[in-house]
């Protein structure tokens, strides 16, 4: 009997195999209402990965550098920068790991000696597997990083910080600080950050000088795109990376859209018409989200923290927690910047708006002003920084984008404040203080706090609204 239930059950499932292979063959048609509900989570889910990959092919593009060297920017960025909210205060300096071709990879941090960098160590999802830096695991010491691939299976050896990633790909991000914005303080902030070496495990005996790649000076854009093209993306990574064992729910999903490991991505022209229109309307609910503001700083304004809360903390902790996945959440965060950051506040915290005090959209064409009080609870700096609204990088063809306690020439008002204005055009005498904006668009502001001090997190400081200015 146990034979005859056996053959049995193999012939019917020889008989859903042939059936399956006649349906593909065919090229069984999906409802497209299907396609564009699941494109639309596939987008919200799936954003963490295309910001990641979407860098690391602008950088194949557009500049000379590789995978597992380093990119940097020999000056503080600005407009041509088009990630998600870079910081124009600081040196940046970037590696895109991919331990598939090199193995295990070491990412040297020289000590706080000279300099100070801020860095984050995250997977291809972003997913922070650690910091760097004074305020990281090597506490200012310096200190060897390695990054394990997901299929490592020896013992690592000693001397290291080991890190176990879940996915090849991934990327260090590396902001050496700035004293200020004089031609002597950048270039000792690049010199320090190219005391930062990368090398594969392998060749940890004898490692190879790292090779450096400027793109300062060309249009780096890797802003999202919501078109069809998320999709191609999206694909690239899913050939890449294996899949994780919470994402398994997915490979259904994606396999709807055209998207199954192993296979070619050749969407049909109608194909494409739908994943465009659900691209576009992603965006409109993530957009829609953000707009509603996360969680405020304090509740009389407006500014929040630029990360909500709840993909912070899973975020952080490697979503440890079964019980929570807060894609949505992390689909809106990854739309406005990059990078994970495991302690956050202890190097730096975000603050972000998109309205002043009244409610009302920030207006490019329109002049405000931030009073920034006086004290403010920091051991760096304090920076506020305008956006493009729309694609959340820096405003294009902007002469400057920020204002920083570190800026030269800044005006101090006689209680210790400082007014910094955003517009079109500066108020009389105010230049130093001025950040200029595009009239035709709207913008949002970022203040960033590097080293924060626990006078900023028990709300003894507060950063009031930005104000239209006459």
């Amino acid at each position: 009997m146990k034979n005859i239930l056996t053959k049995a059950l193999l012939a019917l499932c020889a008989l859903g195999s042939q059936g399956t292979q006649a349906q593909e063959s065919k090229g069984a048609a999906v409802d497209p209402r299907v396609v564009e509900r699941r494109a639309i989570e596939a987008v919200i889910w799936g954003m963490p990965a295309v910001n990641t990959e979407l860098m690391l092919q602008t950088m194949l593009k557009v500049t000379s550098g590789k995978e597992n060297e380093i990119l940097y920017w020999s000056k503080p960025p600005h407009w041509k920068n088009q990630t998600l909210t870079p910081n124009p205060d600081a040196i940046y300096l970037m590696t895109f790991v991919n331990t598939k071709t090199a193995g295990p990879l070491v990412v040297e941090i020289p000590p706080a000696e000279g300099g100070s960098l801020a860095v984050n160590i995250v997977t291809t999802w972003q997913m922070p597997l650690e910091d760097a830096g004074p305020e990281g695991a090597d506490k200012g010491q310096g200190g060897k990083y390695l990054i394990l691939p997901p299929d490592y299976k020896d013992t690592p050896p000693e001397g290291y910080i080991v890190l176990r990633s879940d996915s090849y790909g991934g990327f260090t991000l590396m902001r050496s600080n700035l004293a200020g914005h004089g031609d002597a303080d950048i270039s000792k902030s690049v010199e320090y950050g190219k005391r930062i070496k990368v090398y594969p495990l392998s060749q940890a005996a004898n490692p190879p000088a790292t090779r450096f790649t400027d793109a300062n000076d060309v249009l780096f854009d890797a802003t999202i795109r919501y078109d069809a093209s998320f999709f191609k993306t999206l694909n690239d990574v899913v050939q890449k990376e294996p899949w994780i064992q919470r994402d398994r729910a997915m490979i259904d999903q994606l396999k709807s859209l055209g998207i199954e490991k192993g296979k070619p991505y050749q969407p049909d022209a109608k194909t494409t018409k739908i994943l465009d229109a659900a691209a576009k309307q992603a965006r409109a609910e993530l957009a829609a989200r953000y707009d509603q503001g996360f969680v405020r700083m304090v509740p009389e304004y407006r500014w929040f923290g630029a990360a909500l809360p709840e993909m912070a903390r899973a975020a952080s902790s490697g979503y440890a927690d079964p019980d929570q996945y807060p894609v949505d959440s992390r689909g809106v965060s990854y739309t406005l910047g990059f990078t994970g950051i495991k302690h956050l506040g202890t190097a730096q915290y975000y603050l972000m708006v998109a309205k002043d005090g009244s409610g009302k959209n920030l207006d490019g064409a329109k002049t405000y002003r931030l009073r920034v009080p006086a004290n403010v609870p920091v051991k760096q700096y304090w920076s506020a920084t305008a956006y493009d609204r729309e694609t959340h990088g820096l405003i294009r063809n902007m002469s400057r984008a920020s204002v920083a306690s570190t800026s030269t020439g800044v005006q101090t008002n006689s209680d210790g404040s400082v007014d910094v204005y955003f517009g079109p055009k500066a108020p009389p005498g105010k230049q130093a203080n001025w950040v200029p904006t595009d009239p035709k668009r709207r913008f949002e502001l970022l203040f960033r706090l590097y080293g924060p001090e626990k006078a900023f997190f028990d709300k003894e400081w507060k950063l009031p609204d930005v104000e239209p200015y006459r």
